[in-house]
């Protein structure tokens, strides 16, 4: 069978070389760093001989994430991931209101817990209702979604000021990671569509039961066996001529292929290949922030919330309560603050949404800062992500900012990858369907 050099190991990398691998191929991955997983990764705690491992940040999906299901069924670690059916929305001082789905067909399944939401007013819900419904009547119609905001869309539909700050921000810039000014229409509309109107499970929110690299480890790989990783391999060179990648340069030896993929982000290909035909400059970086807290005693007894009206967007429960994982999406704020500050500012808020933070000890915590967490998903910027061909005819790309049809998400890239996998099985002469549709 052929043979299919990859380069990066994130999820879209990984992704392609369990597509091909499983069709028979003979596959090489170079990934730079000691661990898999690109920005969905973990790692042993700082400072600490515990062996514990922490996430750089909390990872989740949905079960509309057809593909990213399909890829850890490759891998055999299907059951590592728990579905919840349970939203908690969390008020400062304590309240909880829960978001489920109910007996309604879809799309009215939310009906009862909607209008129980006891932090939105019935004017609040009058306004969502209404722009839920103008969703599923415009998603195929207008062509203006990605030129348009998020935001403009939302004060286009009249939403209220609180609507649009605990509902539709609260949803949307955890799953997009960029906020409702700068998202693109577009990008809002798949989240709200795939993820909560077309289906009545899809919703259901998959965390991790291991911490993420864990997913990734020789025991997935070993039901692979063509598939050879290469870690601690950054690639220094690509090496083009006559329309062709020729070779590519990894720890100072030459190795080529009969295909090659690049599954890097786009500022590491850029400094690469920066010939290709793609519009660096318009892609930007959102970041992340991921605030680990260890406590002495358990604080909640809750898995998860989403918190409202504060800088902390979403905590997970990752050790009886005593072990918090909180996630800030598009968090611009806080890349200048200092680590003293942001812990302080963690605790301070954590205690205003689970008060028994007041009684504990906060025993360590460690803060990670993912400055280029994923691309920005601007306006303007669909028809300038690049597709899965190049013009050298046996190179590909794969990675969550190209042309995947999804956000800056796990499910984005793994469909990525995918592509990419079906543009090579294509271009080798044996063509192979590997990418799922989208469940509407």
């Amino acid at each position: 069978m052929p043979r299919i050099l990859i380069i990066g190991g994130g999820l879209s990398g990984l992704a392609a070389a369990a597509a091909l691998g499983g069709a028979g191929y003979e596959v090489d991955l170079y990934e730079s760093r000691p661990f898999l997983g690109g920005r969905a990764t973990s790692y042993p705690v700082p400072a600490s001989d515990s062996g514990e491992h922490i996430d750089n940040c909390q990872h989740i999906l949905l079960r509309c994430c057809v593909n990213l299901l399909d890829f850890y069924r490759r891998l055999g670690v299907e059951d590592s991931i728990r579905f919840h059916r349970d939203f908690y929305f969390i008020e400062p001082g304590g309240r909880v209101s829960t978001f489920k789905a109910g007996l309604l067909p879809a799309p009215l399944h939310f009906t009862g817990s909607f209008l129980k939401l006891r932090f939105l007013s019935p004017a609040d819900k009058v306004a969502i209702g209404r722009a839920l419904l103008a969703i599923r009547s415009e998603r195929n119609t207008r062509r203006d979604l990605d030129s348009i905001t998020m935001l403009d869309w939302l004060h286009e539909k009249r939403q209220t000021p609180r609507a649009i700050e605990r509902f539709w921000r609260q949803v949307l810039v955890s799953a997009v990671n960029e906020e409702l000014d700068r998202m693109a229409a577009f990008h809002g509309f798949q989240v709200f569509w795939l993820g909560f109107l077309a289906r009545g499970n899809t919703y259901e929110m998959g965390v991790p039961r291991v911490p993420l690299g864990h997913l990734y480890g020789d025991e997935a790989w070993s039901r692979l066996p063509s598939v050879r990783i290469h870690e601690r391999a950054p690639v220094e060179r690509i090496a083009f001529g006559n329309g062709q990648v020729t070779g590519v340069t990894a720890g100072g030896e030459v190795h080529t292929a009969d295909a090659y993929l690049s599954a890097l982000p786009f500022d590491r290909l850029a400094a690469l290949a920066p010939e290709l035909p793609i519009e660096w400059n318009a892609f930007t970086h959102s970041p992340i922030t991921g605030i680990h807290l260890w406590f002495d005693r358990s604080v909640t007894s809750l898995p998860y919330g989403s918190v409202l009206d504060r800088t902390i967007q979403w905590f997970f429960n990752k050790d009886q309560g005593r072990y918090l994982m909180l996630v800030v999406s598009a968090s611009r704020a806080l890349t200048e603050m200092t680590r003293k500050d942001v812990i302080d500012l963690a605790v301070r808020e954590t205690a205003e949404f689970l008060p028994a933070v007041r009684e504990a000890r906060l025993v360590k915590a460690h803060v990670v800062k993912e400055m280029k967490a994923t691309f920005s998903a601007s306006t303007g910027l669909e028809p300038k992500r690049p597709g899965n061909l190049t013009p050298y005819g046996n190179f590909f790309l794969a990675g969550d900012w190209t042309r995947s049809g999804w956000p800056a998400t796990m499910e984005g890239a793994v469909r990525s990858g995918y592509l990419a996998a079906e543009a090579i099985t294509s271009r080798l002469g044996a063509p192979v369907r590997i990418l799922l549709p989208d469940i509407a």
